[in-house]
């Protein structure tokens, strides 16, 4: 009866098949007749690999690591190789091509170099003292930081050293950690290779593999853990995410710039957008990304745009329209939410001081009347001495379209403007008439006529109006019915109400001298709005009654 004998374990028997090729490689490295420089070098990389095969022989689990059953085979293959070579270094006819030879060696000890990388890579993971190590479940929350230290290590080593399969199950396990445990973004900053994971997002031929790692670097540059946020960018994250949100797919881009908003968050972090060519890709994905890209990118623009540089590229580059065109197209909810968040107003308040383009400025005031729906930003700009003077300077100095936009703003505010400011408003009035005087664009006319009744509740705003006889002149012959085309008479009639409203008999007599009254009684015989009030307003208390009798008739 023969007692049964175990079967020999196949990687032992390639590790000593290492061991004898190696050994016979050490002596024959040194007796080589050819490329003796090289042969030396290859000597010194030889040596390495047999102080790490001793280490891995050493190791208590070696044998249950699957990672040996891809990396001993390739290094027994690499040592053949070399073996080959050797031979015919030693010969001393050797009469083969010296260039060849060159090359066939050169290959050889890259290859030799990335196989000791690897094994050095798995021995100091300490994944070879641990049984079955590379298949240990995840940690729990409530791990200790050992545990969870030594799991992100055995991560990173298969995600280094193994193949496709083996990189996308560590990927798979990476993310379920990252999501599953807020706390675990800085032991796999500590731990992990964070330069590696960002190598894999420029891993082109194998997507799946690209795309799982671009979720990784997306958690750890979103998370609380600065740790995490500060190895992402440290590595050289910045430049392949920004890649990636030019050209990737759509669900990559949303990714890479929510990585890109979280990394730029940092002002230190700041300065590099423009030396990755940042500016330009985010202002694309701004016009052009889903919702979520554009949201994640315009968030991004505002983290920068306090850095001169930027600043002045963004101007270059287009940034402010396309800006304003997102916050006036209302696609994306919480865009106003995030500038408001960001101190965008007060950052766009404080451009609009620098900035010498007119349609630059448009889109600027165009911007801040959007926000201005927000209660809090209506406080802040109806309160701004210097804003409303802005506005002012703009009705009188501005395009047409520049003077229609500030126009609109300061009616829309004005209901909440003190009499101070409306006073030092007073001297855009002028302006104001004038522009009534537009038929186009739409609702210009409006918008001046409703910004001079507010101005003018302030008694020394009635006085200044009246004084300037160009403007009482053009409010008459807005009044005159024949006008009524060009000029839409309640308007008119509304000033005219206005500037009577306190009741000055100066202001009156200046009306009525300049020729409003015929008009008015035109006017509210065709029953205008506003012009039956304004018509007895302008005749004086001593007419009031025969009027009241003559409408009753």
């Amino acid at each position: 009866m023969h007692r049964a004998t175990a079967a020999p374990n196949p990687l032992q028997t390639l590790l000593d098949l290492i061991n004898s090729t190696l050994s016979l490689l050490l002596r024959s490295s040194l007796t080589v007749r050819s490329f003796v420089g090289r042969w030396t070098a290859l000597h010194t990389k030889l040596t390495s690999l047999h102080s790490s095969i001793a280490d891995i022989s050493d190791s208590p689990h070696w044998a249950q690591n699957p990672l040996l059953h891809t990396l001993l085979p390739n290094l027994l293959s690499t040592l053949q190789r070399l073996t080959a070579l050797a031979d015919q270094c030693t010969d001393t006819g050797f009469t083969g091509g010296k260039l060849h030879m060159q090359s066939d060696l050169d290959m050889a000890s890259s290859s030799l170099s990335n196989q000791l990388r690897d094994l050095d890579l798995l021995l100091r993971s300490g994944v070879l003292h641990q049984s079955n190590a590379i298949v240990l479940s995840q940690p729990g929350p409530g791990s200790d930081k050992e545990d969870l230290g030594f799991f992100v290590r055995d991560l990173f080593t298969r995600l280094q050293i193994g193949g496709v399969e083996f990189k996308k199950k560590a990927l798979e396990s990476l993310l379920q950690l990252l999501n599953d445990d807020c706390k675990s973004s800085g032991v796999v900053a500590k731990e992990g290779n964070v330069a590696y994971l960002i190598h894999l997002l420029d891993f082109h031929n194998q997507p799946f593999v690209r795309e799982q790692a671009v979720f990784a670097v997306c958690l750890l540059a979103s998370a609380n853990d600065e740790s995490s946020r500060k190895a992402v960018f440290e590595e050289g994250g910045l430049g392949p995410l920004l890649r990636i949100l030019e050209s990737g797919s759509t669900y990559l881009k949303e990714k890479a710039a929510m990585a890109v908003e979280a990394l730029t968050a940092d002002p230190e972090n700041a300065w590099a957008l423009s030396a990755y060519g940042g500016v330009s890709v985010l202002i694309e994905a701004c016009r052009s990304g889903s919702p979520a890209t554009q949201t994640h990118a315009a968030g991004a623009i505002i983290n920068v745009a306090n850095v001169e540089e930027i600043k002045t590229a963004l101007g270059e580059e287009g940034a402010v329209p396309v800006l304003v065109q997102l916050l006036l197209s209302g696609s994306i909810t919480d865009f106003r939410a995030l500038i408001i968040q960001e101190r965008g107003l007060q950052r766009l308040m404080h451009l609009i001081q620098d900035l010498p383009s007119s349609d630059t400025l448009e889109h600027v005031i165009r911007a801040i009347t959007s926000l201005s729906a927000s209660d809090s930003c209506f406080k802040v700009l109806s309160s701004s001495t210097l804003f409303l003077i802005q506005l002012g300077e703009f009705i009188k100095h501005g395009n047409t379209t520049l003077q229609q936009i500030s126009a609109s703003l300061l009616g829309h505010l004005s209901i909440n403007v003190s009499d101070g400011n409306k006073r030092a408003l007073g001297s855009c009035m002028g302006s104001l008439v004038k522009l009534m005087e537009s038929p186009k664009p739409v609702g210009l006319q409006e918008s001046a006529a409703q910004v001079l009744v507010s101005l003018l509740t302030v008694r020394s705003n009635r006085k200044e109006l009246v004084r300037d006889e160009k403007s009482v002149m053009r409010l008459v012959q807005m009044l005159d019915p024949k006008n009524h085309e060009m000029v839409c008479s309640k308007f008119p009639v509304a000033v005219v109400a206005a500037v009577l409203s306190g009741g000055s008999g100066g202001c009156r007599k200046r009306l009525v001298a300049a020729g409003a009254y015929p008009h008015l009684q035109r006017l509210a015989e065709i029953e205008v709005v506003g012009a039956k009030k304004a018509l007895q307003r302008l005749a004086g208390n001593r007419l009031k009654t025969i009027f009241s009798r003559t409408w009753r008739e």
